[in-house]
Order: structure tokens, then C-alpha cells, then sequence
């Protein structure tokens, strides 16, 4: 944010207001860098499929046994033994490799579907 502010000083500002206001923007982006370094560097990484384990996804493609599921607004290959069908809620119980193994969520509803039944007519 700072360096974008000092880029600008420099363009906009007047010779010797230039180098003084983007030399203080410099200056607070350095600042910010090293609150952030210092506020970061001692948590764990948060990556990975193992991460996934004991989520919610929605099915993308019918998994039977072999489909894909949306989960964190991510695509992933998913492994279904029992079978599920797009739009199912489903969680994600282990992994092999890159590839979900998940299992059908109970009482969940569908996505796009609606919980009341068609009136007769």
C-alpha cells in the first residue's frame, strides 16, 4: 500500500517534495514489511490436501466412484465408494494422493434444490 502511495508521490508531487514524500512512503513500507515478517513467520502452513480432511464439498461431477467435488472454491479429484450425484453434499474423510475419498453427508440438502415439495396441480 505504502509503495504504491510513494510511486504516486513521486509522479504528482514537485522535485524536492517528490523524493521527500516517496522516500516517507518507502520508509512506512519497510515498516509494515517487518510487522507482517514478525507477525507471521511463527505459524504453522496451512497447504495441502491433508488440510482438507473432515470439510464439506459440494459434488461437481457425479462420483461414481471417480468424479470431482468443489471445495474452498477449489475443483479436486474425488473417490466416492457408495456414489453420490452433482449438487450432493459431501465430506472429505481421507485422501490418496491428490484425490479426495469422501463419503455422502446425511440430511444435507442439495445444491439448486429445494427442501419443499412441488405443489400437486
Amino acid at each position: 500500500m505504502f509503495l504504491i502511495v510513494g510511486v504516486v508521490l513521486l509522479l504528482l508531487l514537485p522535485y524536492p517534495w517528490n523524493v521527500v514524500g516517496g522516500t516517507c512512503a518507502f520508509v512506512l513500507f519497510l515498516g509494515e514489511l517487518s510487522f507482517w515478517h514478525r507477525r507471521v513467520r511463527d505459524q504453522p502452513k496451512k497447504v495441502g490436501a491433508q488440510n482438507l480432511i473432515g470439510q464439506t464439498a459440494t459434488v461437481v461431477s457425479p462420483c461414481r466412484p471417480k468424479g470431482q467435488v468443489r471445495i474452498g472454491g477449489e475443483i479436486w479429484a474425488a473417490r466416492c465408494p457408495g456414489g453420490v450425484d452433482h449438487g450432493d453434499t459431501v465430506r472429505v474423510v481421507d485422501r490418496d494422493g491428490l484425490t479426495l475419498i469422501v463419503e455422502p453427508v446425511v440430511d444435507a440438502p442439495r445444491e439448486g434444490v429445494s427442501e419443499t415439495p412441488p405443489e400437486p396441480g
